[in-house]
């Protein structure tokens, strides 16, 4: 089923812009993005093929089956909830059996976790992405050799400078474990011409091995030094390399670009959804109404063109969480909508649109 189809069967109940233009903070190049909901076909429901949502190959149009869309707005999913409330001149059309889904229906302390602790998601992403462009991972990963250390009188030395000062290569040198002690290495190198004692190396390839290996000493040889693997500082400088290059690789290109333009290395995008977010839910909180059009548009339009210090807003976000915490602790609002009210409207909704069709 698509779109075009809900639309042919006449099955939409709402449909509305949403996104920026919903919330007045659109610019002249910003998307158009739809949203809806939908009643399925009557034998459709009732049998094995319930469809929840609808959307085109971009995703920037969404349409929900009235089911699903009810179980999402019992959560307080702020995607969902913001339909409700949507301003007037972004409603398409609005069948007269939706205009009883008021935002005071499902509107509750759940939205403490669904709008606020996604904003904290959303906060705790924009540093990510402030540490990934400060730092980024250079083109070639680093090798277990980068994480091994020498003994050096009552210190240590890379393995690769030790090397260097010895005149060795790794392909001369063996390692053996030592009895009890994790991740350190007695070190024997192989000085002899043709490399008779048969050492393996430190590692099996420089480039691509993920550990050191061992050797067959020889009995009678003695270790010319300790070499120990930082085998923690490996895998976690893996692990940042791997989320550094996936990001470079996922990254939205228009957006990363915005940030390097407005030179504060922050998604300016993310942090102006960030305070919207949050100022929603102490809206929500104060005075029980969801007010999707923002009155503030200029001030979130100067977080989007990057004229704050990224720490700046941080702190002020990290402030407003506090002021959403303290509003949700006395807020009147119940703990969680009531599911027996709105079970009863969902139920009463469908069957007179069900009537309503037959009657066509």
């Amino acid at each position: 089923m698509t779109i075009q189809d809900l639309r042919a069967q006449h099955l939409i109940l709402f449909e509305a812009v949403s996104g920026s233009r919903a919330y007045g903070t659109n610019l002249a190049h910003s998307d158009t993005d739809l949203k809806g909901v939908f009643v399925l076909p009557e034998e459709q429901f009732l049998g094995l093929d319930y469809i929840p949502q609808v959307a085109n190959a971009t995703n920037d149009e969404v349409f929900y089956e009235l089911r699903r869309f009810v179980e999402l707005a019992l959560k307080n999913n702020p995607n969902v909830l913001e339909l409700l409330a949507t301003p007037a001149d972004c409603v398409m059309q609005c069948h007269p059996l939706f205009e009883a889904f008021q935002p005071e229906l499902f509107l509750s302390k759940l939205c403490r976790q669904t709008f606020a602790d996604y904003a904290v998601a959303q906060i705790k992403k924009a540093k990510g992405l402030n540490k990934k462009i400060n730092n980024p991972e250079p083109p070639a990963r680093k090798t277990v050799l980068d994480f091994c250390y020498v003994t050096a009188g009552a210190g240590a030395m890379p393995v690769e400078k030790w090397l260097q000062r010895q005149n060795l290569t790794a392909d001369q040198c063996g390692l053996a474990n030592v009895s009890h002690l994790t991740d350190l290495y007695a070190l024997f190198a192989d000085r002899t011409p043709n490399a008779l004692l048969g050492y393996r190396g430190l590692v099996r390839d420089p480039e691509t091995s993920q550990d050191v290996q061992l050797s067959a000493v020889p009995k009678g040889e003695e270790p010319v030094a300790y070499l120990s693997f930082n085998r923690n500082g490996y895998s976690t400088s893996c692990r940042v390399y791997r989320e550094y290059w996936d990001w470079v690789q996922k990254r939205n290109a228009e957006r990363y670009q915005n940030t390097v333009q407005h030179g504060k290395n922050y998604d300016a995008k993310n942090m102006l959804h960030v305070f919207r977010l949050l100022q929603m839910a102490e809206e929500i909180a104060l005075h029980g109404e969801l007010r999707v059009r923002r009155p503030n548009r200029e001030f979130l339009l100067q977080i989007r063109r990057g004229e704050f210090e990224y720490a700046d807003l941080v702190v002020q976000a990290e402030e407003l969480v506090e002021r959403v915490d303290a509003a949700f602790a006395t807020s009147h609002l119940p703990d969680e909508p009531d599911r027996a009210a709105v079970e009863a409207l969902l139920v009463k909704t469908r069957q007179a649109f069900y009537v309503g069709q037959g009657n066509k």
